[in-house]
């Protein structure tokens, strides 16, 4: 499988990275050790989490998402297999918070224990703290990439005038800068992403881990009315895709995936791989039919045809 180099950071991985937000939530601790095991046996290196997972859901404390990767990584002795990538800067609580460099020298430390390992492949700005100077944040990234406890940076939810002050601040004062950017963009949520976040990845070589990249599930297909929405812990998340735009984005993924007898998530995925300067989509699954479904897309071909029916109904 075709390994891609994220930016410059000399991380090299997979076309598809597991996003962790679901362990701990609607992947109980086992299910989500088999979906490690059988994402890390495909030959696929790369798991996305956060300190915050999954501090929203009733009876958990944040970091449990983290703590169950830990498990897995002690129990199986695959650390040396996976680019492992967390983040900073979300809401853990109301005095865990942004990113000052006190609070990050914090933070690294505890991610490092709940995860079980000495080191983090990549660690990422989740959220910007405007209150906090970049400069300061950035010096602390400079001093745990200098510890070995961090080997390269990345940023996630931040404007694109952000990140350019950010790797201005980087040059200049000689700290690490940013390799990689995990914005949002899948077939339904496009224009942000190409419009704001695409010139500044071509200029500056950011590698791009997108999130959402199934847009909370709604591009697998499952999601066609309110209805189907009754009782899902992902209303919130995806009512916001049900519209008429929504709705000729599954036709056209329903016509592709009909074509190449396979399913619209696999295809939506494909689609994403493909798109100019993408690393590598980050997408979650709670089972193996899932996975599989993701796994797919790596050996997916789309043809001209294909790409040009699923960019004219997704066209913003």
């Amino acid at each position: 499988m075709e390994k891609r180099t994220l930016g410059n950071s000399g991380l090299s991985i997979a076309p598809l990275m597991f996003g962790g937000n679901v362990f701990g939530w609607t992947a109980d601790e086992k299910t989500s050790f088999q979906l490690l095991d059988a994402f890390t046996d495909a030959g696929f290196n790369a798991v996305d989490t956060a300190d915050t997972y999954t501090v929203r859901v009733p009876g958990n404390t944040g970091g449990d998402s983290e703590r169950i990767i830990g498990k897995w990584l002690h129990q199986t002795g695959k650390r040396d297999k996976i680019i492992l990538a967390t983040k900073v800067g979300g809401v853990f609580s109301e005095t865990k918070k942004g990113l000052r460099k006190k609070y990050i020298l914090q933070s690294i430390d505890d991610s490092l224990s709940r995860l079980q390992t000495d080191y983090i492949d990549l660690y990422q700005t989740h959220y910007d703290d405007p209150e906090t100077p970049i400069e300061e944040t950035l010096e602390a990234y400079a001093s745990i990439v200098q510890s070995g406890k961090v080997r390269a940076i990345g940023t996630s939810n931040m404007t694109a005038a952000r990140i350019r002050q950010s790797l201005r601040v980087s040059l200049d004062k000689g700290f690490p800068s940013y390799q990689s950017l995990q914005p949002e963009y899948n077939l339904y949520d496009r224009e942000r992403y190409e419009t704001e976040y695409a010139p500044l990845v071509a200029e500056t070589n950011l590698g791009v881990i997108p999130y959402f990249a199934l847009a909370s599930g709604f591009l697998t297909g499952k999601y066609r009315s309110t209805a189907d929405l009754e009782g899902s812990s992902r209303t919130k998340y995806v009512s916001r895709y049900i519209n008429e735009r929504g709705f000729n984005i599954l036709a056209a993924l329903d016509t592709v995936a009909a074509r190449h007898n396979t399913q619209p998530a696999t295809v939506a995925i494909a689609w994403l791989m493909n798109r100019p300067g993408i690393t590598a989509p980050i997408a979650s699954a709670t089972s193996m039919a899932q996975l599989n479904s993701l796994f797919a897309a790596v050996r997916l071909r789309l043809g001209a045809e294909d790409t040009a029916e699923l960019d004219r109904a997704s066209a913003y």
